[in-house]
């Protein structure tokens, strides 16, 4: 055949021609083992514990994210001459944009204090990497090319903003998938829209959109609030984040005590959970099927926090939640009495009081700061036939509308929560 084609939920077909060589380079790049690793990385963590449905990977998603920037490129390439080092180091940069995520995402960044955007520079330039010779072997300044357009150090950066920013392909991505595979319809946008929309500022290297895509990049930002608001910070999928988190905790404290029922001698994740440096070559080892073994182990330990933390985990056992939209010193005062209930209950309050905040700065009230980068707005067209383009909160209402929230929120054990709600009355 003379197409790799990837059946896809969202794209429908994404394809990739043998008879091209920048094609035959995405597909040694999606062939090597660090990206198949991103198969076994959920895209949205834990978020299956409240949408069954959100079973999908980083790697649907980094097939998704290519397949747009392929498709963006080339039809700002018909309008547009844009170098094809550029366009063939954007391609690069978008599929592997991910590849640095650790287990379940962002939530085990938490726990681990690793930055997945750094990873994916460390993976994408060590020299021991398939990707890295991958690249090396179609042209050796791509992974150095490739770091520094996922750092904005590249020019054009109007390739750049493509894959990471306001008005990126990733998020034009993330949001649609996303949004079908939970059953939440808050994501969806006119994508289509957009895309045929989008223009090259070339005096100013950067991206804008024509008058006629105003009101679908209204449309757009609208869905990126609601799905934050409602999906992403949803309280069950905190909860299931949180419960995570203390059992990721426990467990580093009990290693620390030499107290830990159960690891495996000379495993990646026995340097985890020892808090030790790991190599590139042992972090890429590292998918989700390493928590959720240790977890189970852990269900069957000595340890009666880890034990019922394990347990609670995977049957689904969530924490109760409460929350407090109270002035701070309220909030406060509220949540040393909620410790006090948890503590005489029999709980340990540092694993079974969890204290969860979540923020969500829109679009326009913090991307309009005097501080914000060029790339991190959204500019438009002003008027259909004009030269002249702004930044979008100007001319649109409905942008400027969007409020800033914030979420705080207690997570405690059902066996309590009756004494705790009681304190909110």
């Amino acid at each position: 055949m003379s197409e790799r084609r990837y059946r896809d939920p969202v794209h429908n077909i994404i394809s990739l021609s043998w008879d091209s060589e920048f094609d035959r380079l995405l597909i040694a790049l999606i062939d090597t083992p660090e990206f198949q690793r991103l198969r076994r990385i959920k895209q949205l963590g834990l978020a299956l514990y409240t949408y069954q449905g959100a079973e999908h990977s980083r790697f649907t998603h980094s097939l998704g994210v290519m397949h747009l920037m392929n498709r963006v490129l080339g039809i700002l390439s018909s309008r547009y001459s844009i170098p094809q080092e550029a366009s063939i180091v954007g391609r690069c940069a978008a599929l592997l944009h991910d590849i640095g995520h650790g287990p379940f995402s962002h939530v085990i960044e938490k726990a681990l204090k690793v930055n997945h955007e750094s990873w994916t520079c460390r993976i994408i330039l060590d020299a021991a990497t398939a990707v890295n010779r991958t690249l090396g072997n179609f042209d050796p300044s791509l992974p150095e090319k490739i770091t520094a357009l996922l750092k904005h150090e590249y020019k054009p950066d109007y390739i750049s903003q493509l894959v990471s920013g306001q008005l990126d392909c990733d998020r034009m991505d993330y949001l649609l998938r996303d949004s079908l595979m939970t059953g939440a319809k808050y994501g969806n946008y006119d994508l289509e829209w957009i895309i045929q929309a989008l223009e090259i500022d070339q005096e100013q290297d950067r991206i804008f959109v024509s008058h006629r895509g105003l009101y679908a990049v209204e449309e757009y930002l609208q869905a990126r609030y609601y799905m934050f608001r409602q999906v992403y910070f949803h309280r069950s999928l905190r909860a299931a984040e949180g419960i995570l988190l203390c059992i990721m905790r426990r467990a580093v404290e009990l290693m620390q005590q030499g107290k830990l029922s159960f690891y495996v001698p000379g495993s990646v994740f026995e340097k985890i959970l020892r808090q030790q440096e790991t190599s590139t070559e042992e972090y890429v080892q590292l998918d989700d099927s390493d928590i959720l073994f240790h977890v189970k182990q852990w269900m069957q330990g000595a340890d009666p926090i880890l034990s019922d933390l394990s347990a609670r985990f995977l049957y689904r056992l969530l924490f109760k939640a409460i929350d407090l939209d109270l002035p701070d010193a309220e909030r406060q005062q509220f949540t040393a009495a909620a410790r006090r209930i948890v503590e005489d209950a029999g709980y340990d309050p540092r694993f079974y009081l969890i204290e969860d905040s979540a923020t969500d700065v829109p679009y326009y009230r913090y991307y309009l700061s005097e501080a914000a980068e060029p790339k991190e707005r959204i500019y438009v067209q002003l008027r259909k036939g004009s030269s002249e383009v702004c930044e979008i909160g100007k001319v649109s209402a409905v942008v400027r509308g969007l409020r800033s929230y914030q979420i705080n929120r207690l997570f405690f054990p059902a066996e309590v929560s009756k004494q705790i709600y009681a304190l909110a009355k």
